[in-house]
């Protein structure tokens, strides 16, 4: 809002530091601040009504350390965060930018998924919460809403990158396309041109290779979202691991963002230009300090969770993110934590029911899954039994850093990518 207001201000009434809200560097600053005095300070005016209204987490012992402490900790501080991205976003950004306007309803969307589910946990005391097909249907749902919105409208655009081959050297420059065009071509890390265009997986349908093309995309995108979403509520299992994690991944797409909206950066990194998509990294400021500000209320001791509130929210918006400037190939490596969390539960339970039906007794992988509460249970259990290896209990705390470590590390190597081919 307050970027349009100045866009008019200026350009009718030349008003001095008006033009300063249309630099996309400035709004990301103000955003990124503004998200994270929202998170902090009127954080704690929520967490406070949280606590008066007695809506606490409730805890199942599992035999993990330290966990019956966190009884009665308010939950659904998801909202903090939705408030903090979605508040900034709407003042700060052009709102007229379709980039824009799909994190906006991804936000919205997940948000309500995971609202409903906490609401059903916390105010009907179904501990089971939202059925797992109403929450497959709303993840459906809203890969169909951004698949078919990247297909239809005109403003989703690229601009395909090719080299200029030089006598001398390997490369002597990129160029790109003079018009803009519809692709399903997408960003594919450690190949040589960086780039695969779905519909290729169809060259034996001839003309209608693109359009087969675009159905398989948008079958890929209700994946992505289903499985990031997933992801980000398995991981939310210990303070702040799911929170820092995410700001870490926030920073990263941000960063992508901004080299695909700009053609120089973009030329120098030989990817493909996204025009608009520069507008996200005023979304991406609002992420981060929403993040990092609900990280000063939920690291270790965790006055507040976020809940499905928060987590379906914050696995949603890195996935459609991520689809949205073409680099949802990179999320293997990006949201490793994430994918790891997942593949642990589906070992974990897979396994168990083989061995139940081959020897008649379930056995484990894990101590306990998802992945980090393998580390948090002490004992000795899952596979380690056969070599007699017991793995002591590790401090909540440090099981959460040296995530976020592997979490930096994953960063670094998704931008690496790029020039790796």
């Amino acid at each position: 809002m307050l970027y349009h207001l100045f866009t008019y201000l200026d350009k009718y009434f030349d008003i001095p530091g008006a033009v300063m809200f249309t630099s996309i560097s400035f709004r990301t600053g103000v955003a990124f601040i503004t998200a994270l005095i929202l998170s902090t300070l009127f954080g704690r005016r929520i967490i406070d009504y949280l606590q008066k209204k007695q809506i606490g987490e409730t805890i199942r012992d599992l035999g993990l350390e330290g966990q019956m402490s966190k009884k009665g900790t308010p939950t659904m501080g998801g909202v903090i965060i939705i408030s903090a991205i979605l508040i900034p976003t709407l003042l700060l950004a052009a709102l007229n930018n379709i980039y824009v306007i799909l994190m906006i309803t991804t936000t919205a969307w997940m948000g309500l998924i995971g609202f409903l589910d906490d609401y059903i946990k916390v105010f009907r005391k179904n501990k089971e919460g939202l059925k797992g097909k109403f929450k497959i249907v709303g993840q459906i749902g809203l890969g169909l809403i951004v698949g078919l919105t990247m297909y239809f409208s005109p403003d989703i655009v690229i601009r395909e990158n090719t080299e200029i081959k030089g006598k001398n050297t390997r490369v002597e420059g990129v160029t790109y396309a003079k018009h803009d065009i519809k692709s399903t071509n997408t960003t594919i890390p450690f190949f040589k041109n960086n780039n695969l265009d779905y519909a290729d997986a169809f060259t034996w349908a001839g003309e209608k290779a693109q359009q087969y093309g675009w159905i398989l995309f948008v079958l890929v995108v209700i994946f992505i979202v289903t499985a990031v979403s997933n992801g980000a509520n398995m991981t939310d299992g210990l303070d702040g691991l799911a929170t820092g994690s995410s700001a870490i991944i926030g920073v990263i797409l941000g960063i992508l963002a901004y080299v695909s909206g700009n053609v120089n950066y973009a030329g120098y990194l030989n990817i493909m230009y996204l025009p608009g998509t520069g507008e996200l990294l005023i979304y991406a400021g609002s992420f981060i300090g929403a993040t990092i500000g609900f990280l000063w209320y939920n690291a270790f001791p965790a006055q507040v969770f976020m809940g499905d509130t928060g987590s379906l929210t914050l696995g949603g918006i890195i996935a459609v993110f991520a689809i949205v400037i073409h680099k949802e190939l990179l999320i293997p490596i990006l949201c490793g934590i994430f994918l790891v969390e997942n593949m642990s539960v589906i070992m974990q339970v897979s396994y168990f029911k083989y061995t139940k039906k081959r020897y008649g007794e379930g056995r484990r992988i894990f101590k306990m899954a998802p992945l980090h509460h393998h580390f948090q249970k002490p004992g000795n259990a899952g596979i380690q039994a056969y070599f007699q290896n017991p793995l002591q209990a590790m401090p909540e705390s440090k099981i959460v850093i040296r995530f976020w470590i592997v979490g930096i590390i994953l960063a670094a190597i998704t931008i690496i990518t790029l020039k790796i081919r």
